[in-house]
């Protein structure tokens, strides 16, 4: 698993070109879930003490995929990141939640009935995080 650091999650602000206020304002929740989901073939969203979390990525690493992880409690502004998550799920629990080729994947339940029916190794390898 690759694990991203806090720092390195992009709070951009604004170029020096754009007025003084837009350089302060960093970038809307939902648009960095979309940046960072499109980063890496596989993203998790999560929260180091979560049980079901865990066992996504588990799954993940036990299929051979190298999902980047994202955990939300080790950064700063991961409570409007899990806000913004729980948006695109339509008010569900925020985590986990899994991005496979920048597309939205849902949460724990949707990833365990992919895997069940068998999507889920047709999309990482569309993806391109499976090559068997």
């Amino acid at each position: 698993m690759h694990y991203q650091a806090a720092e390195s999650w992009g709070y951009y602000m604004a170029p020096a070109v754009r007025s003084a206020a837009a350089a302060v304002s960093a970038v809307d929740p939902l648009e960095r879930v979309v940046r960072l989901a499109s980063e890496s073939a596989v993203v998790i969203f999560s929260v180091s003490s979560c049980c079901m979390c865990h066992a996504v990525k588990r799954l993940f690493c036990g299929m051979g995929v190298n999902p980047t992880v994202y955990e939300l409690d080790q950064d700063p502004r991961g409570n409007e990141i899990e806000r913004a998550l729980m948006r695109l799920l339509g008010g569900s629990p925020a985590v986990p939640v899994v991005f496979i080729g920048g597309k939205l994947v849902g949460a724990m339940d949707r990833v365990m009935a992919s895997h069940i029916n068998g999507t889920l190794v047709p999309l990482l390898k569309e993806a391109g995080a499976l090559w068997l």
